[in-house]
């Protein structure tokens, strides 16, 4: 008997053993915490990721469920050169391995080349997405070279002229010490 998976609820273990597949198409505003990351308006903005459950031997030699997570999308984010909007790639491609408890896994996860995770009954396969995608979000996104001028300074050009316009503010005090008008 056949039975479908659902992400939102995930039994990993029994997933794993089946070798099952689940791929999916999101609209970027499911996620709530990634589509924050982005500027302007998202409405086309989707979100492809797919799972495919496996046994993988662990960096022990166990044999554990385990999860290859593939997630794709494309952001509009702020270059932090010229503020402008620069449309970044996201893709993830990992290895997960799950193991009995958080301490077993923390243990195997120093370890592993693989993520490894306290395996769980009901994991939500689009928490884990958002995750890997904002942890592929770049320090610093920026275009290879920026499309117009890019303003490298924080003063105007005249704004040394205007400061010299200006009376210094003791001024006045001077002229009351030296008894000259100002």
């Amino acid at each position: 008997m056949t039975f479908p998976f659902q992400p939102e609820r995930l039994d990993v273990a029994a997933f794993a053993q089946s070798k099952a597949s689940l791929s999916e198409r999101d609209p970027l505003s499911i996620y709530e915490r990634l589509a924050q990351e982005a500027i302007g308006p998202t409405p086309d903005i989707a979100v492809d990721w797919s799972v495919h459950g496996e046994q993988r031997s662990a960096v022990d030699g166990v044999v554990r469920p385990a999860l290859h997570l593939r997630a794709r999308a494309v952001l509009p984010l702020a270059c932090q050169r010229c503020m402008g909007e620069v449309r970044v790639p996201l893709e993830v491609d990992r290895h997960i391995v799950f193991a009995q408890g958080e301490d077993s896994a923390a243990a195997l996860d120093d370890a592993s080349e693989d993520d490894v995770l306290a395996l769980t009954s009901e994991l939500d396969v689009r928490d884990l997405v958002e995750d890997e995608l904002l942890l592929a979000l770049p320090l610093v996104p920026r275009h290879e070279v920026c499309p117009g001028p890019v303003k490298l300074s924080a003063q105007d050009a005249d704004f040394d002229a205007a400061g010299q316009e200006q009376p210094h503010p003791f001024a006045g005090l001077a002229a009351l010490k030296t008894g000259k008008p100002h």
